[in-house]
């Protein structure tokens, strides 16, 4: 069972990494979600604050997801989800890897550069992400990642809620409700 929760996981969160719905994970995708996150943040189309945010994208596609294809041009699903599992089995790849990603992910979802990650930039962030996501889904999920339940995500707290997420076989996990919805409640 827990090995099918992180197959879950991964599975779903590639297909939300698959922005334009083709099975593939490519630098094309990183650039549609890094437009969909500036929108989502309240950045206008063809601003500096899109091309930032997008430049980010592109980069997370080179350094992290490029490199598990073997440097071809698009991951399929299939692929992403052997590496990624295989991420859980090595604390310090993951760490380097997923470590890397949240640190990314963090300074687009720190829109004011507060340090932190409050409810509603949690949301903006999101809905970039995972379309359709409700405001309602977005909050609880904030709550359940919000550790200290201070009201915010600090870097530690949205750091090990990514690293959770892509690599624990914990049902427990807080991070498993990185996507908004803990997956045993997705089916």
């Amino acid at each position: 069972m827990n090995d099918d929760l992180l197959t879950v996981k991964i599975a779903r969160g590639f297909d939300q990494l698959d922005a334009d719905g083709d099975g593939r994970l490519t630098e094309h995708d990183h650039v549609l979600m890094g437009r969909r996150s500036a929108r989502a943040l309240g950045h206008e189309e063809g601003s500096d604050a899109e091309r930032v945010i997008v430049d980010a994208y592109v980069g997370i596609w080179r350094d992290l997801h490029q490199p598990f294809a073997g440097g071809a041009d698009a991951v399929s699903r299939d692929d992403f989800i052997a590496s990624t599992r295989g991420l859980a089995d090595d604390p310090e790849a993951a760490a380097a890897t997923v470590g890397r990603l949240a640190e990314v992910f963090l300074s687009v979802a720190d829109a004011d550069g507060n340090g932190v990650v409050d409810p509603d930039e949690f949301f903006a962030f999101h809905t970039g992400h995972f379309p359709g996501l409700d405001r309602a889904t977005a909050d609880n999920a904030f709550r359940h990642l919000d550790r200290d339940a201070d009201g915010t995500l600090s870097p530690e707290e949205f750091t090990t809620a990514v690293l959770e997420y892509w690599t624990s076989r914990d049902p427990e996990a807080p991070g498993n409700w990185w996507t908004g919805v803990h997956p045993l409640d997705r089916g």
